[in-house]
């Protein structure tokens, strides 16, 4: 049976007792995904993609933080797409379908947060080339492994060894520039030695 994220598995859990990602700790990630980009970009970021945003609890901090920033979200679930696709300009899509969605814009901050330990490996390497592709600043990352504590949702999880992750994202040429971010090897180029 396959996983449903509709409204009931939202309040399950980011409402309910069993909540994760609380307000407090998404801001932290936002702040520090804002900061890394526009220190790598050396500017203000100007626009944001975020793949599996789900509910996206990302949207008002980066609006707050950057008012003129432009977002698009990309998210699997018909839920997600009826109650917030035309408020936050969520679309229709998964990872696996990157390569399909003719985006053709490179985004400042690429966030794809607790999504990849819930994809299969074939839609993780069809999707990846095309998420490098989007990046023109830093993508935000955040992958849950093997070797990690884990609260939470387990169902459909896949427990990779993060030495998985790091060899796929070293044959994709992302370098790894602070924790759950990585930038593409052009940007990397322009950085000293003990920046990466």
């Amino acid at each position: 049976m396959a996983k449903v994220y509709d409204r009931a598995y939202f309040d399950r859990w980011y409402r309910g007792r069993t909540r994760i990602g609380a307000p407090a700790d998404v801001r932290r990630k936002v702040t520090a995904a804002i900061g890394m980009a526009e220190y790598l970009l050396r500017r203000q970021i100007r626009n944001v993609i975020d793949v599996g945003c789900g509910e996206t609890p990302w949207y008002d901090h980066l609006l707050e933080m950057r008012p003129k920033i432009r977002y698009v979200g990309y998210d699997p679930s018909d839920y997600v797409i009826r109650r917030f696709g035309a408020s936050r300009n969520v679309r229709h899509g998964s990872f696996g379908e990157l390569p399909s969605l003719g985006i053709r814009e490179r985004f400042d901050l690429v966030v794809c947060s607790d999504v990849l330990h819930y994809v299969n490996e074939g839609e993780i390497r069809r999707g990846l080339p095309a998420l490098v592709r989007l990046i023109r600043g830093v993508a935000f990352i955040e992958i849950l492994t093997g070797q990690d504590s884990i609260f939470g949702d387990l169902v459909g999880m896949y427990r990779r060894p993060a030495i998985w992750y790091r060899d796929l994202f070293a044959a994709a040429k992302l370098v790894r520039v602070a924790p759950f971010m990585w930038t593409t090897q052009r940007v990397a180029n322009d950085l000293a030695a003990l920046e990466r």
